[in-house]
């Protein structure tokens, strides 16, 4: 079925949206003098908003980066052909006039003519088939070439038209990838094809057509964004004069803030407890969005305990190590104690609101229901030939998935090393380095994931294809092809069928060990309005949609 776009007709006129000034001790400027507004919808005069999170930029370069501190500000700058409107998880043409399935393996866009960068640089079809070509060839680890699996080829036969033809047909989930972390537009005047533009080149280069551009960065400070009058897309204009994403080291002075109105809102992450203790304020509202994010633990198959690279390779002590630790980890604690309730046991691979989840691990590991189980872990290690304690290298981060990080993986050697089966050594790395070091120096870590799209098959492909995001030299050609065999399954049932065995081989295998899942949370003041639209099951917050009292 096409998908066609109503193009909105609605400009942007800019006012003097002065810059918000970052200051050793303060902050930003408070955001609610009108004076600091440009225009917004209906020609009102809009006030300007500031958002506040511990999330972190690696890359603006989004071939260089697949995280969510990233994607956050990309989603704001970058075109994206196909994108979700606020309120809905479905994709709609934004860049793009029109999108469908030409063929079985064709996808093929129209896109309306006259576009142009802020830069003033043409925007058509070669800067489309440009960022697909160069994300394929530039396929950085850190990067999300991996969700373009399918993707055989891409062509621009003309100005307006882009032709992706796939490896297979009826893809189910190739119009949530383009609106995924791999498929902002990039200017291709500005972009190298072969390696990654700086932060500070892609600013200077003001190579965006979004909501927004930026009008100043200073990486992981604070950025400054104003509405870009050039864009006509899905999302419409910016619903406030100016935006600044302020980033913080840690949740206590983001909740001080937040507190004090010195921010507007406030996500990812304030502690557990602070979200308690703020849902108690009546200067401040707490807003809830659908889960989707989950934690859980990487294991490389090279450097792991028994891992192939190790001088004492063993592929069954290596699988015993791991499915000994799925025995011992005690979920219902984790989420109790550390997380009071906001983040629940994830016993399986996909939330279990997405269709086709299954929890796997409830049965497979522990009492068999969802309950650790020392002797039956001790039983793993003993036939296996492992002896005991194994020594465990553990890996989290403290600042990017939130300070209760600490607490948690505390929580986790003491379940591991509780009776005598693991010695664990744990250890902490800030999330610029982490990002960039987790693949080679890692042999177990944390990481955690907020979906690109919502599909089940977000949860599996990124995960466990042969060339997968991980990185993690975790091989199952069973997997894979049931991945590719899911992707092109309409039927629902049989898909369904498809991604509970994939979940089912995985889950014996452990690639990864999931822990917990959480829902999306922000908190705002009461005079701002617009959270709660862009909280939805699309997980792309859209500061666009967000605005305050003047």
């Amino acid at each position: 079925m096409a998908i066609i776009r109503r193009r909105l007709s609605a400009a942007i006129a800019l006012g003097g949206a002065a810059a918000l000034a970052l200051t050793a001790c303060t902050g930003p400027a408070p955001s609610g003098d009108s004076s600091d507004a440009g225009s917004a919808e209906g020609g009102d005069t809009a006030a300007a908003i500031v958002y506040g999170t511990t999330d972190k930029v690696t890359s603006l370069d989004p071939a260089g980066s697949y995280d969510n501190g990233s994607f956050m500000l990309m989603n704001q700058v970058y075109p994206l052909l196909l994108n979700s409107a606020p309120g809905t998880a479905e994709v709609e043409p934004d860049l793009a006039e029109s999108a469908e399935f030409t063929s079985e393996n064709e996808y093929t866009v129209t896109l309306p003519g006259g576009l142009t960068w802020a830069n003033g640089n043409t925007l058509d079809s070669a800067d489309v088939k440009f960022t697909f070509d160069r994300q394929l060839e530039i396929a950085d680890p850190n990067g999300p070439s991996s969700l373009l699996g399918n993707l055989e080829s891409v062509e621009a036969p003309d100005p307006t038209t882009v032709v992706f033809t796939l490896k297979e047909g009826n893809d189910q989930t190739f119009p949530q990838v383009l609106s995924s972390p791999v498929g902002p537009i990039v200017d291709d005047e500005t972009f190298p094809p072969d390696g990654l533009l700086s932060d500070e080149e892609i600013v200077a280069a003001d190579a965006f057509h979004g909501q927004y551009t930026i009008d100043s960065y200073e990486k992981n400070q604070l950025v400054n964004l104003v509405p870009f009058d050039g864009y006509d897309g899905l999302l419409g204009p910016a619903k406030n004069g100016q935006a600044s994403i302020k980033y913080y080291a840690d949740s206590n002075n983001l909740k001080l803030d937040i507190e004090q109105g010195t921010i507007d809102v406030a996500s990812r992450a304030l502690t557990p407890t602070d979200v308690e203790d703020l849902s108690g304020n009546d200067d401040v509202v707490v807003h809830e969005g659908p889960g989707g994010e989950l934690r859980y633990v990487v294991f490389n198959f090279d450097t792991m305990p028994f891992g192939a690279e190790t001088e004492d390779a063993d592929e069954d002590k290596a699988l015993a190590v791991r499915q000994s630790m799925a025995d011992l980890v005690d979920r219902d604690a984790l989420s109790e104690q550390v997380y009071k309730g906001t983040y629940t046991p994830a016993y399986g691979y996909v939330p279990k609101e997405f269709e086709g989840a299954t929890e796997p691990l409830k049965v497979k590991y522990g009492d068999g229901d969802g309950a650790p189980d020392a002797d039956r872990a001790a039983q793993r290690l003993e036939e296996a030939g492992v002896e005991t304690p194994v020594t465990l290298n553990l890996q989290y981060n403290p600042d990017h998935y939130g300070p209760s990080s600490g607490e948690e993986y505390a929580l986790v050697k003491q379940q591991l090393e509780a009776d005598g089966l693991f010695t664990v050594n744990l250890q902490s790395t800030e999330w610029v380095t982490y990002q960039e070091d987790r693949v080679d120096s890692y042999p177990v870590y944390q990481l955690g994931w907020y979906p690109d799209y919502s599909d089940a098959d977000n949860y599996l492909s990124p995960f466990f294809a042969v060339e997968n995001f991980l990185s993690n030299n975790y091989v199952n050609e069973d997997v894979d092809r049931l991945i590719a065999e899911q992707r092109v399954t309409p039927d629902e049932a049989e898909r369904s069928a498809k991604l509970g065995e994939i979940q089912d081989l995985v889950g014996e295998d452990l690639s990864t060990l999931p822990l917990l899942q959480g829902a999306q949370v922000a908190v705002s003041g009461t005079d701002v309005t617009g959270v709660d639209d862009t909280l939805d099951p699309s997980f792309k917050f859209r500061l666009g949609a967000v605005s305050k009292e003047g």
